[in-house]
Formats: C-alpha cells, structure tokens, sequence
C-alpha cells in the first residue's frame, strides 16, 4: 500500500466512524430538548423519564465525539500538511468558530446535566435548547470547510500560492447553504431512525409502557419531517452540482456521454472502460428536467472531461443509489408508520416495528453512502481545481504506523461507545412517581 492510499484510508476510516458519533451529537440534544419542552407542556412523567436518559446518552456521546474530533484535526496536520498550510488561511475560521460552538455546546451540557435541581424548569429547558442549537452550528461550521473544498473562493492564486486571502468570502462560500441543510437534515433523519429502531426492538423485547409508545412517536415525528424535506435540499443540492461541479454530476448518474435529455439512471453498474451502464433502468429526460428543471437541457457526460479528472464512477454512482433508495425506504416507512398509528393507538404491528429496526442501521448507511458521493465525487481535487489528492500528501514516511493506530483509536472508541449506550440501556426507566418529583418538583411550571 502507498502512502497516498494509506493517507486516504486512515482519512476515509476515521470520517467513516466520526460521521456517526457526530451525527448522533447533533440529533440526540435535540431529541433530549423536545422531551423535556413536551414535560413542561404536558407535565407527563414520561416525558420527563425521556429527557433524562437521552441527555445521558448526549453527555457520552459529547465525550466520544470529542476524542474523534480531535484526532482527525490531528490527521489534517499529520497527514495533509500541503493542504493545511494551502487552505489555513480561508478554513482556519470555520474551524475556529466551531470551536467557539463546541465549547458553548459544552458550558451549557454541563448546566443541563448537573443543574436539574438548581435551575428553573424553564431555565433548564433553554440550556438544553442551547446544547441543541449550537451542537448544529458545530456541524454547520464543520461543512463550510469542506465546501470550500468543494468550491474554493476568497483568494487569488499566484505561482501556486493563495494570495489576498478573504476568510470571510471563504466561509460563506457559494456550496455552503446547500451542503449545510443538507447534511444537517441527514443527521437527523439517522438518529430519528436510530431511535425509532431503539424502541421498537425494546417493543419487540416486551418493553410495551407508555413511555416506549411516546419515544416512539416523538423520534418518528422528527424523522418523518425530515425525510421529507431531504428529498426538497436534494434537488437544490442536484441543481448546485449541476452547475459547478458536472464531473461529479456525471459520476453520480453515470453519465459517460453528452446528452440532451438525459435520462435519470435507477440502479445499473457503470462500464467504465466502454462507457455503458448495465442492469438499469431509465427515467426519460429525468435527469435533464432534475438537474436543470427543462426535460431538454443537455447534461455534459464524462466524455466532456478529461480521464485524469475523472473520479471512481463505480463507487460514486453506487453510493448515490444507496442513499437515494434508502431515503425513498425511510419515506415510505415514515407514511406507513403513520398511517397504521391513525388508525392503531397503541403498539406498532409486529412487521412495522421489523422494520423500524431496519430502518436504524439503513439510516446511517445513507449517511455514510452520502458522504461518500460528496468526497469520492470530488476527487481527484482534495480542492477542487486547485490542489490534487497527490499533491497534498505527506512526504514523511510511515503512514502505515498512524493509520493501524488510528484504526485502534477509532475502534476503542466505538467500544466504549456501544458498552456506555448498553449499559444506559439496561437501567430501568425512572418511575413515573419518581419522575413527578424529580428536579423541577411535581409541578413542571
């Protein structure tokens, strides 16, 4: 293994796992607010019993998502050091505002977890808005970096160099807004799922009180709202790609030729050496009428670009696939639960609650699928246009010894994750009588 590919799988592996602490980081604090918001409405001890063990479960996460964000601000350093001193200037705030987030995020966890009988029942829950709300913009001011990448502005280059650095101009760049609701949304939909798939194997399990039925209801009411705007940021995402980025575009889709109404590809395996799809089906002028809202339009193909710029077709065009079926799966799934829940007050049908289960793990495969087609696609630009992949890797030797310890790393971690979520899961929900005298008092206003 070379270096180069060394350097790419530690940063592909370590993404990979910190992509679901974070993205549980972000979702979780909301969940534990809207709990604890529907107490204060409702005064129902379930409620209550909710907030709490999610903010437990948001505390670990916190701690772990903080391990793994640190190392790979290491791994930058470590092992892209020609990009780090390349994009300092127009990133460094991005990553600088973040910190201001996450350590506001972490001032205000430390009220909501130890504060619950000193502070007011209205102060409390406006802590744990904070901790939800500035969780978000950690991750917001995360992906103006990587936009960036993905649509470098705020510099002039000169002899290779960026000059007249404009860091301002560099965080709000043009790839921000659409990448930002974008992925923030899909942070939501996988703990939504994730959740939703928590509570109805505890069903499955027995566990069938009240207050399994609301965690049900409350994680799918996040997750079905959000599944359904995703596809909405999707076709701005699409009509964004389309335009500034058509070699990924045409990854994505499989698009080896110049076409006038293209079709819209669902499924299929990418031939790259003859330039065909098999096993697809095709949506007439679909991807025309998507990408640049006229049936007509011409989407440039493959061909259009030269080979060297090419990215892995076969995996993006997979990768695209997955996460488009998956949230198609999640909507659908997000109808029916409702549907039968009109209609059934209590308990989930048994083939509903399988699928629930399912839809936990499919949820962070889409996420996972996603990010892969925004960092496969982009390749082999590690900034787009400006700087190759090979280009901005270490020349030190030795890649291989950080990239077997950061694979340790990440999978202690994810031990430590899964043993501390267990062992929360075991312990007994808190008794309703219990949860109308705790904290706050009986009263929740």
């Amino acid at each position: 293994m070379t270096d180069l590919l060394a350097a790419r799988a530690q940063m592909a592996f370590s993404l990979g796992f910190h992509m679901i602490f974070a993205a549980l980081g972000i979702g979780l604090p909301l969940f534990m607010a809207l709990a604890e918001g529907l107490w204060l409405r409702t005064g129902r001890p379930e409620y209550l019993a909710l907030a709490k063990r999610w903010s437990k479960a948001t505390g670990v996460l916190f701690a772990i998502g903080a391990v793994s964000g640190t190392a790979l601000s290491f791994e930058l350093g470590l092992l892209w050091p020609r990009f780090m001193a390349f994009a300092g200037p127009m990133i460094g705030p991005a990553f600088a505002l973040e910190g201001y987030a996450f350590f506001l995020e972490a001032i205000f966890l430390g009220l909501y977890l130890y504060a619950w009988e000193r502070l007011r029942p209205v102060v409390h829950w406006l802590c744990g808005v904070v901790v939800a709300l500035s969780g978000m913009a950690s991750g917001i001011l995360v992906v103006s970096a990587n936009a960036w990448m993905q649509h470098p502005v705020g510099f002039r280059l000169v002899n290779g160099q960026a000059v007249d650095a404009d860091p301002v101009r560099a965080l709000f760049n043009p790839a921000w807004a659409v990448m930002a609701v974008h992925s923030t949304l899909s942070t939501l939909i996988a703990t939504a799922f994730a959740t939703a798939a928590v509570y109805a194997f505890g069903y499955l399990r027995g566990r069938r009180g009240e207050g399994q039925r609301r965690a049900l209801r409350l994680a799918m009411s996040v997750g079905a709202i959000a599944a359904v705007l995703q596809p909405i940021s999707g076709h701005f995402n699409a009509h964004y790609v389309s335009r500034h980025q058509p070699t990924k575009l045409a990854a994505m889709e499989a698009q080896f030729r110049t076409e006038r109404g293209a079709p819209l590809r669902i499924g299929g395996w990418p031939n790259v050496e003859r330039g065909e799809v098999h096993y697809v089906l095709e949506i007439p002028k679909g991807l025309s009428l998507l990408a640049y809202s006229d049936p007509d339009a011409v989407v440039r193909g493959l061909e259009a670009f030269p080979r060297e710029d090419w990215p892995n077709v076969p995996l993006t065009h997979l990768s695209f696939q997955v996460m488009v079926g998956i949230g198609l799966f999640l909507i659908a799934l997000s109808a029916v639960f409702w549907l039968v829940m009109r209609r059934r007050r209590g308990d989930p049908p048994v083939l509903l609650s399988w699928a629930l289960v399912a839809s936990g793990p499919l949820a962070f495969v889409a996420l996972e699928a996603g990010w892969i087609v925004t960092e496969v696609g982009r390749q082999p630009w590690i900034i787009r246009g400006v700087m190759r992949t090979h280009e901005a890797v270490t020349p030190a030797p030795g890649v291989m010894v950080t990239f077997v310890a950061f694979v340790a790393l990440y999978s202690l971690l994810t031990l430590a994750l899964v043993w501390l979520l267990l062992r929360l899961s075991s312990q007994p929900a808190i008794p309703e009588a219990a949860a109308q005298e705790a904290q706050h008092g009986s009263d929740p206003s």
